[in-house]
């Protein structure tokens, strides 16, 4: 399992939100490419960048600051946050990003978001947030009737580079991840899925390591709180191989 630390923006800074309430906001950094340098320097393979005005406006809203994360070290970057075409794909990666991840246009229009995975083969992860195993889109603000593992077995034959499984109600609250859910999902399709959500201390990371077939963990919060320290978890996860 490798551990990829999170950079959310909104308005070009560094922030948390809590359960995905842009009311209930936490700046952390004005300085997002010196965030993401110290992360890579702690040995971190990859880093999860989330543009959160993007995942609201249906199209990419921070792009200096993402190219400025993408340019600070040769380290892997993720991106996620208004990707609805396969242009708005294109251009993520013009600007240095080495996957992006589909979020709302995964369960409001699986057309275009297969169209964009064929496009761009092993690129493109896939999203799912959900609270109570229901899948969320606009930036959490709408609540579906799909429930995520049927969404997750759907794009199996499409081919994501992973999935990322978001319980909504555990980010940015410090409460832990929902262990069980993450795992269930994992056992049920055979692309690498990245918890996300909820990590609140090297204990859970642990308990992460312990669950069969997961690929990844996001952790954000947690390592801005002082709580997990990005260094010793990425040592930690070596240790698991």
């Amino acid at each position: 399992m490798i551990i990829i630390p999170a950079i959310d923006l909104h308005q070009g800074q560094v922030v948390r939100l809590r359960k995905g309430r842009f009311e209930e906001v936490t700046v952390y950094s004005q300085d997002p490419s010196g965030i993401a340098k110290s992360f890579a320097d702690a040995g971190a393979k990859r880093i999860h960048v989330v543009d959160l005005d993007g995942s609201v406006a249906g199209r990419g809203m921070n792009s200096e600051a993402i190219k400025a994360i993408c340019s600070a070290m040769d380290v892997e970057v993720e991106l996620g946050g208004g990707i609805r075409t396969a242009d708005d794909a294109r251009r993520t990666f013009e600007l240095g990003a080495g996957y992006v991840i589909l979020g709302t246009v995964v369960a409001k229009d699986p057309e275009t978001a297969e169209a964009i995975l064929k496009a761009f083969p092993g690129r493109v992860g896939i999203g799912i947030d959900a609270l109570g195993g229901k899948v969320a889109v606009q930036g959490w603000k709408e609540l579906t009737e799909q429930r995520a593992v049927d969404l997750a077995r759907h794009y199996e034959q499409h081919g994501p580079a992973f999935i990322v499984y978001t319980d909504i109600s555990r980010d940015g609250m410090l409460t832990g991840p929902n262990i069980d859910a993450t795992a269930a999902l994992a056992a049920e399709v055979k692309t690498p899925v990245v918890a996300s959500g909820g990590v609140s201390s090297m204990d859970d990371i642990k308990a992460l390591l312990q669950v069969e077939g997961l690929y990844g963990a996001i952790v954000g919060k947690a390592i801005y709180e002082g709580r997990v320290d990005v260094r010793e978890a990425v040592r930690l996860s070596h240790t698991f191989r």
